[in-house]
């Protein structure tokens, strides 16, 4: 039995693949527990729409992921920190530190998206990257520390 997968089901495959099956897995499974539908052409039909829906929300994220990148490029962000005698930094620029100064210029975005692989601890520029949208999209953010006082 052909039928179509609602859910990504382990070791049979991802949502929306079309599978086929033995009838009683299919019924008294798939079916039965919501994972899938079966394979008519109605359900093909709706399945195309859907994928064509998701299709045009996916292009507008990545729309707005670009608008984004744009605006990181062009918004420096500066840090002032104590320093010692020697250049030594006191404390150090996180992730949240970056999450919270972006907010504060009006831009929203996850610390988990920020590819940042310890914290900032040294004086001067450095670029961090953001993966905006998926690997496809990654946008910097000049990152300035520089010494209180």
């Amino acid at each position: 039995m052909k039928v179509i997968l609602l859910k990504d089901i382990r070791k049979l495959g991802k949502k929306d693949e079309i599978k086929e099956v033995s009838d009683g897995y299919a019924r008294n499974y798939l079916i039965k527990n919501g994972y899938a539908v079966a394979y008519t052409k109605g359900s093909k039909k709706v399945l195309d729409k859907q994928m064509e829906v998701r299709k045009e929300e996916e292009a507008e994220l990545k729309k707005q992921a670009e608008a984004i990148k744009e605006q990181l490029e062009n918004t420096p962000i500066e840090f002032l920190l104590n320093a010692g005698a020697n250049g030594q930094v006191f404390g150090s620029v996180s992730t949240k530190n970056i999450v919270a100064a972006l907010q504060k210029k009006g831009i929203q975005i996850d610390k988990h998206k920020i590819l940042l692989d310890a914290p900032i601890s040294s004086l001067g520029t450095t670029r961090v990257k953001v993966d905006l949208y998926r690997n496809q999209v990654i946008g910097e953010i000049v990152v300035k520390v520089r010494q209180k006082g």
